[in-house]
């Protein structure tokens, strides 16, 4: 593990502990409890800021939506979004870009005990979905079930809402299953719930060759072009932190007061999901998968969705990373 963060630094340079006060500055507008806390943590913790000779200025955010409106407004650099979101802005005029970041999806639960046994027993029955009606992770369940002839929007009552409450209602029992974004599902598995289903499990059906990555690192593509070493460096920096939690438990214990995680046991789904979800495929795979994933959502959320694009914008993920 230290060999492999050794090679990923060697790529942004060697400097001394004393330029920290030059650094570049990157924003980076997330939110509080999101996942890039927990890196932000590993990599001041280890220094790895201090040997790409950059500096991480947060903006914290209330909502995903608040980070679309700092980027577009100028006041973050980068943000963590969707390459939906890219490709409709794209087609919309809006020159942004995206590179990989995570491709941890949300998940259906059930509890432990429930009859429910497969995604067809679904029907019937009360399911909580997170994000609303054209959440992916929902779209892509309807895709996979339509294909067995399965309708689950009119052959199932679908309650919408935000993570948490369905989460609650959820361990309540006023919900036979949830479809929720996967930190929540992990909170749930390490309560007991059984997982139904993850949605990756589901993306080979529909056409993608591996595991995808929906969530992405966003920024502007002029801003991109002027900062290439930059972004470069941001994204080494940012994979050794992920290397570092992939591979040491101890660091998990160290971060787990910002992952909010009640008990071990939710830490440790927490870990084992992130760890999952880390991305390791070349940018080209990844964009090959996105672009069929694309029309899976398009034909199924419609312009809704994707807008007025029948087709992933050619330019929106980002390919100026070496070894990426």
């Amino acid at each position: 593990m230290k060999l492999f963060i050794c090679v990923l630094l060697a790529a942004i340079g060697s400097v001394s502990f004393g330029t920290c006060c030059s650094a570049e500055v990157v924003r980076v507008a997330v939110q509080k409890t999101g996942t890039f806390a927990w890196e932000l943590a590993v990599i001041r913790s280890h220094g790895l800021d201090r040997q790409a000779d950059l500096s991480v200025e947060v903006v914290e955010l209330a909502s995903p939506e608040a980070g679309k409106i700092a980027l577009r407004a100028g006041n973050a650099d980068i943000v963590v979004s969707d390459w939906l979101w890219v490709s409709r802005e794209r087609g919309l005029g809006a020159r942004l870009a995206f590179y990989p970041y995570s491709s941890a999806l949300g998940a259906v639960m059930v509890p432990a005990a429930s009859s429910i046994k497969t995604l067809a027993d679904l029907r019937g029955r009360k399911l909580a979905v997170a994000g609303g009606p054209i959440d992916k992770s929902w779209l892509l369940l309807l895709a996979w079930l339509k294909q067995g002839g399965i309708d689950l929007k009119s052959e199932a009552t679908i309650a919408y809402g935000a993570p948490p409450l369905l989460a609650a209602k959820t361990l309540s029992g006023e919900m036979d299953a949830t479809l929720n974004y996967w930190n929540f599902c992990a909170g749930l598995e390490a309560k007991g719930f059984r997982r139904l289903a993850g949605i990756e499990d589901l993306l080979p059906k529909l056409g993608a060759k591996g595991r995808t990555a929906m969530i992405g690192y966003v920024f502007d593509e002029k801003w991109a072009n002027a900062n290439q070493d930059k972004i470069a460096r941001f994204i080494a920096m940012t994979r050794a932190a992920k290397e570092i939690l992939s591979t040491s438990d101890a660091e998990w214990e160290k971060i787990a007061s910002l992952t909010g995680a009640p008990d071990a046991a939710t830490l440790r789904a927490y870990r084992d999901r992130y760890r999952e979800g880390i991305p390791r495929r070349p940018v080209a795979d990844e964009e090959a998968d996105a672009r069929i994933l694309y029309r899976v959502l398009a034909e199924i959320g419609g312009r809704e969705l994707v807008g007025p694009a029948p087709e992933l914008d050619s330019g929106t993920f980002y390919r100026a990373i070496p070894g990426g």
